[in-house]
């Protein structure tokens, strides 16, 4: 008998607000980010945490989610170095790459 997460106490898993589609990372992103960091945020992407945007890139992305537009996030891993997510408007492919690669 399955049991209903509501009454056992699991919490249920928050689902991903859009596809990525196909993951890809730049060779410099790949040698300069942990890989564990950038899972972590590629997690985060999906979830709608923006990472370290303004107000207006923030509301520009929550809209990007129901409009189509793509979507790009900014973090800063544990060494200082800022990476870039970038989710395409067809959801076919988001990127991670180091905004010098852009």
């Amino acid at each position: 008998m399955l049991r209903d997460a509501a009454f056992s106490g699991a919490q249920p898993r928050p689902r991903a607000l859009f596809r990525l589609g196909q993951t890809v990372i730049t060779p410099t992103a790949a040698k300069e980010v942990d890989a564990s960091e950038v899972l972590a945020a590629l997690r985060r992407h999906a979830m709608g945490d923006w990472g370290e945007l303004g107000a207006e890139d923030k509301r520009s992305n929550d809209s990007a989610v129901t409009t189509g537009a793509r979507i790009l996030s900014a973090y800063t891993s544990t060494s200082g170095r800022r990476f870039w997510i970038i989710t395409e408007a067809d959801r076919s492919v988001t990127t991670i790459l180091l905004p010098e690669d852009y």
